[in-house]
């Protein structure tokens, strides 16, 4: 069947092609037999897939698009929307991987035919992989056969929207927890309920009806050509589900998979898990497989949990069983208790039931008050643990020293529950610039005689940029710390990373958990160690600024008088490439900033989804910023190439038979050339690039000057180098000398 449905856009056309959405635009306005548009606006159009594609190949553009890109474009076309789209993908993917043969019978013939069997084949997949009944009846949980199933009986979330916070791997790098989504708790308000008489929780996922399938089959037959060719359909439903958050990264907040993987280390292995803020299921995905064992899941976006629940039952041999609700005000699993919670709950949430909740069972360790959404949270997890269960929770590190909280945190703290608060680095999950927390807690089983709760600051694994911080090491750390401790029941200290503290020390009027607080300076000996290799490190920079980076003297001369060009007729006569940054794209990359540009640091910044195309910088570009008045321009080196380029930058991509960029480069940061060249009409200075000026010089010749100007690009980042060392060894000085870990003579 040909697929005449699937709408392609612009920047759609321009990655089948391999090329820029200006040459799609040159091709719309040049070739009159170019496609029309079948739907879309007036500034973002969109035109039938087949059509482009058979218009590409007749001109000799395109042989055949990829099947890759032609899955996602059939999948982002779709008429329902991409996220039906993937579910009805990821239902005959789970089928492909579960019983392949009866894909095979069921995908010979027609469309129709498909349409017609696909469901009965889904029934029987569905159904085990689950754990529903789809006749529409919910089977109840007695304690000896465990949790409750959820039916499929066909329903609607009343609370609907975007969905609470979770993972999300893109692949097994994405998080979902975002501050623009609204929570679980943010939904439809339901009475509390007993978890007695709870109602029947609403299915994650609905078996797709005959109709709703024959739309899709062109994407399933695409899907299961993807599956064969990227080794299985795991891969392919990554893939798909990896192309769609990048498409929506507004809706997603990206988190490291190391995350996901550590907090699962941190709660143990485990035969039930749950995740009550599921997002797309990476924290349960990094739940170490076991035999028998069982997935649970909720979130309050229907989209999100039906995705999760085919996520994992295609990671896992587990039943998986997702439900659809806001969780704090109609738990989908109240008659659960699991050997592990792994929860990242929104934060700083004021809507979350405070007033229709206040009488809920689930708050054992006092009721949270409306300022403090994450602590009900907590409360929720352990409320869903067995005795001895270990739930772990990511938290905003105003959780710790709240006075609000003081009361049940004090609470946690003397029943045992609250066994550790780690503190990881910046930029370890979003929002990057603030240094989250990870709390280990677990449902008591009987009463600590002498409690402590150990503290754990990794902040010093933190690294420049937003590559994340060093996760092997903050790995090791923590559960090197949390093993023993957790076996022992007490931590030898290890100074300024992680300490055991008697419980009775920390329930003072503030109840502050924040490690940083309570972690002793490291020890004298380490101490002068550490600013001993600092001052090493130093004096080497300094020794190499003087010796070997230090512009040597040059003698005195007249100003040239070279024929001179600008950056506007070099562009015109095609010696250089000029592109300005954007201000959205569609490529999940780094981006570098302006300020990356003048504090000479790796790419920091974040770009709006658009369907505009991002400049790519390689290496060997020139890239100047155009706000602030300085003289700054930087050559892209291997480390930074292929980061987008952010707003106010514009960049140079030199012909490298005409130009050399260090030459390029060097002349462009000069002082008066950036005076003439800049506008001071209002109260930013704007530099117009094209004005800029450089001399007219033979290929040979600019390449003397550039590695001159190169050398003294050397000398600036050692300078720099310099600084930060410098900056070190005097905080480290006094730090020693105040706490009497350094001794003044």
């Amino acid at each position: 069947m040909q697929d005449n449905a699937t709408e392609v856009t612009a920047a759609g056309i321009a990655r089948l092609a391999g090329v820029g959405r200006a040459a799609v635009s040159n091709w719309r306005r040049r070739h009159a037999d170019f496609p029309k548009p079948v739907g879309g606006t007036e500034t973002s159009p969109a035109f039938a897939l087949a059509e482009v594609e058979a218009w590409l190949r007749r001109q000799g553009k395109l042989a055949e698009v990829p099947l890759r890109e032609r899955v996602w474009q059939q999948l982002a076309g779709h008429p329902e929307g991409p996220v039906t789209a993937l579910t009805h993908a990821g239902c005959v993917l789970l089928l492909i991987h579960d019983r392949p043969t009866v894909w095979l019978e069921v995908s010979a013939g027609s469309d129709e035919r498909l349409a017609a069997m696909l469901p009965g084949a889904l029934d029987e997949v569905l159904a085990p992989r689950f754990g529903v009944n789809t006749h529409g009846s919910v089977h109840r949980p007695t304690a000896v056969d465990g949790p409750p199933a959820v039916n499929t009986a066909e329903a609607k979330n009343p609370g609907g929207g975007v969905h609470g916070p979770g993972t999300v791997n893109t692949p097994d790098a994405v998080n979902t927890t975002s501050p623009v989504h609204a929570p679980a708790s943010a939904r439809t308000p339901a009475p509390a309920q007993a978890a007695s008489s709870a109602p029947a929780p609403t299915p994650a996922l609905h078996p797709p009806s005959g109709p709703a399938l024959l739309t899709s089959a062109p994407l399933l037959r695409g899907a299961a050509e993807l599956a064969a060719e990227t080794g299985g359909a795991r891969q392919a439903f990554e893939f798909l589900l990896g192309r769609h958050l990048d498409a929506n990264p507004r809706q997603y907040t990206l988190t490291p998979s190391e995350l996901a993987a550590l907090m699962a280390d941190l709660a143990g292995p485990a035969r039930t898990a749950l995740d009550p803020a599921c997002g797309t299921g990476a924290l349960l995905r990094a739940v170490a497989p076991r035999p028998d064992q069982e997935l649970y899941a909720q979130d309050s976006a229907p989209d999100l949990a039906a995705l999760t629940a085919l996520r994992l039952a295609l990671h896992t041999r587990a039943t998986v069983r997702g439900a659809v609700g806001d969780t704090l005000r109609a738990d989908g699993h109240p008659e659960l208790r699991a050997d592990a919670v792994l929860c990242h709950p929104p934060f700083n949430e004021r809507n979350w039931g405070h007033d229709e909740l206040a009488y809920d069972p689930r708050w054992e360790y006092g009721f949270p008050a409306r300022t403090e959404s994450e602590l009900a949270w907590v409360q929720h997890a352990l409320a869903r643990l067995r005795d001895g269960g270990t739930a772990v929770l990511l938290m905003p590190p105003a959780a710790a020293s709240r006075r609000s909280g003081r009361r049940v945190r004090a609470d946690l703290l003397r029943r045992g529950a609250l066994r550790a608060v780690v503190a990881l680095p910046v930029g370890a999950a979003p929002p990057y610039n603030i240094p989250l927390h990870l709390w280990v807690l677990r449902r008591p089983d009987k009463a600590p005689a002498q409690p402590e709760v150990l503290l754990v600051d990794v902040g010093r694994f933190a690294t420049e940029g937003r590559g994340g911080p060093d996760w092997r090491a903050v790995r090791d750390a923590v559960l090197d710390a949390w093993r023993v401790f957790d076996r022992a029941g007490t931590l030898d200290e290890r100074p300024g990373l992680a300490r055991a503290l008697p419980v009775i020390e920390l329930l003072d009027d503030d109840v502050d958990l924040a490690p940083a607080r309570h972690l002793p300076p490291p020890a004298a000996a380490d101490g002068a160690e550490a600013l001993t290799a600092v001052r090493d490190r130093l004096g080497e920079t300094l020794m190499r600024l003087t010796a070997d980076l230090t512009p040597s003297p040059v003698a005195g001369a007249r100003p040239a008088r070279w024929p001179l060009t600008t950056v506007g007729e070099l562009a015109r006569g095609g010696a250089l490439v000029l592109r300005t940054g954007g201000n959205g794209g569609h490529a999940r990359v780094p981006v570098l900033t302006d300020h990356d540009v003048v504090a000479g640091t790796a790419p920091s910044g974040t770009l709006p989804e658009s369907d505009e195309e991002p400049v790519l910088t390689v290496p060997g570009d020139v890239v100047v910023p155009v706000l602030g008045g300085g003289s700054m321009a930087r050559v892209i080196d291997d480390a930074t190439g292929g980061a987008a380029l952010g707003r106010n930058l514009v960049l140079l991509r030199p012909d490298p038979t005409a130009l050399d960029p260090w030459f390029l480069a060097g002349f462009l940061r000069g002082t008066a050339n950036n005076r003439q060249a800049s506008s001071y009409a209002s109260t930013a200075t704007r530099l117009d690039v094209r004005r800029l000026q450089l001399p007219r010089l033979p290929l040979d010749e600019q390449r003397r000057y550039g590695a001159r100007f190169r050398a003294l690009d050397e000398f600036e980042r050692a300078l720099r180098r310099a600084g930060r060392l410098g900056d070190q060894l005097v905080r480290g000085m006094y730090d020693g000398l105040t706490d009497g870990t350094v001794a003044p003579g």
